[in-house]
């Protein structure tokens, strides 16, 4: 079995306004990732992915990009303890 991990992330650019949380929904559960992505106040993305390594990083990696409109400067990952909390990947407001 793979291994397990849990990435919590900052995305920061032109990150809102631009389907960023839609997109990284739909890359999330195309990688088989669970967790949410949400805007924060200060302009920036945060989101929690959690899966299988591999399909965590390919999230990530496609957060680095992000979708057509969007500019990431930055995208800030702290590795923390997987613990498979999450059934779904969501949207949160």
């Amino acid at each position: 079995m793979a291994d397990k991990v849990r990435a919590h992330a900052i995305i920061s650019g032109k990150v809102q306004g631009v389907f960023f949380r839609m997109e990284t929904q739909k890359t999330a559960l195309k990688e088989g990732v669970s967790g949410w992505v949400r805007n924060k106040a200060d302009g920036t993305v945060e989101a929690v992915f959690e899966g299988d390594k591999n399909s965590v990083n390919a999230a990530i990696d496609w957060c680095k990009q992000g979708p057509p409109g969007s500019r990431v400067d930055n995208v800030n990952v702290e590795w923390e303890n997987y613990s498979g909390e999450f059934t779904d990947f969501n949207v949160r407001s």
